[in-house]
């Protein structure tokens, strides 16, 4: 977008901060923010968020190098992790819950929100994978995990269409502004 879109304001607040607040809000027993590029200035906008953090050296390679490096930051005491995209700031806390609670009563190790059947995020992914994950090659993205465990996926139905979209254009962003 030609610029750091996670700064950018987002109503009364910027867009990674509103990221943060509905990961915050929902039933996640914490938040892990991976931080990559311009990571002092997105940290310092989240300071009081009450956020844990890591950072991502690699984060050119790609959205999955900051998945692995969440994953692992979370370390081995997490049960699962849930992969929120940072430019989606008008996806609601519910949906997330949503997903939480289909991984808790599905026994299935990945859960993936679904909209008129159309996959979306946020995608949570069990910690039994997380060697697996850490192994994917990062120009192949998350996908590949799912190609290889398509028996253990459950699709959970959403009314919200705002898990397929994020923010990658200036008029994705307009867009996404919320309407006074």
């Amino acid at each position: 977008m030609g610029t750091q879109k996670l700064l950018l304001p987002f109503g009364e607040t910027t867009v990674v901060e509103a990221v943060v607040a509905t990961a915050r809000g929902s039933r996640a027993d914490r938040v892990m923010v991976v931080l990559g590029s311009d990571a002092g200035e997105v940290r310092k906008k989240l300071e009081s968020s009450g956020a844990a953090f890591t950072i991502n050296e690699d984060y050119a390679r790609g959205m999955l190098s900051s998945v692995q490096a969440g994953f692992k930051a979370l370390g081995g005491d997490a049960e699962a992790a849930v992969v929120m995209l940072g430019d989606q700031p008008f996806l609601p806390a519910k949906v997330v819950d949503a997903v939480i609670e289909a991984y808790r009563t599905s026994g299935k190790g990945i859960v993936i929100p679904v909209c008129r059947g159309r996959r979306g995020h946020p995608v949570l992914v069990d910690m039994k994978y997380r060697d697996e994950v850490l192994g994917l090659d990062p120009a192949d993205g998350l996908r590949q995990l799912m190609r290889a465990h398509p028996g253990d996926i459950h699709d959970v139905e959403v009314e919200n269409s705002n898990i397929l979209r994020d923010m990658d254009t200036p008029e994705d962003y307009r867009a996404a502004l919320p309407r006074r």
